[in-house]
């Protein structure tokens, strides 16, 4: 899928829209660049519904639906905040399928994580008709702030292309 004009985001559009579903992002670290990579291949909005941007923690939760307890528990970089992030994208989205990010990009660690730590999730529908699921991959990440954030890109497309060719590679 990312031999083509577009790349991953392209090849994921492409089959996604094959298959009539839609797709939705919720970003922490990121910070909207996987929005940005999926709406720069013309035609996304076939299948692009949008994304959510909760960088701040307390946003997980107003708007994801992302427990508080969890939150306060284990932190906003945790894989079952991942999962929770794209199962509420889904929903307020309206989505088949949802992406998020969560993680830390530095400079420093968070909630007791390193710098380079990230989950990247999907949740939602790989084929009309099939039930749900939802994956997560933790990720450690090394470079600096903008490569981690793009490798957290690179990787949550890398998870759904994955998912979508019937290959749940790397996935917890």
């Amino acid at each position: 899928m990312s031999g083509r004009p577009g790349g991953q985001a392209a090849g994921v559009l492409e089959t996604l829209g094959g298959r009539g579903l839609s797709l939705g992002v919720a970003e922490s670290l990121t910070g909207g660049l996987l929005a940005a990579r999926i709406v720069a291949v013309p035609g996304a909005s076939a299948v692009f519904r949008g994304g959510v941007v909760s960088y701040a923690t307390d946003l997980k939760h107003a708007i994801l639906g992302v427990e508080a307890s969890l939150l306060a528990s284990r932190g906003a970089v945790d894989p079952d905040v991942a999962r929770a992030m794209a199962r509420g994208a889904r929903h307020v989205l309206g989505a088949d399928l949802a992406l998020a990010t969560t993680g830390v990009a530095g400079p420093g660690p968070q909630d007791g994580q390193p710098v380079g730590r990230v989950f990247v999730a999907v949740a939602g529908l790989l084929a009309p008709g099939t039930d749900a699921g939802e994956w997560v991959r933790r990720l450690d990440l090394g470079g600096n702030r903008q490569q981690i954030r793009e490798a957290a890109v690179t990787a949550a497309l890398e998870l759904l292309v994955g998912l979508l060719a019937g290959e749940p590679r790397l996935a917890e």
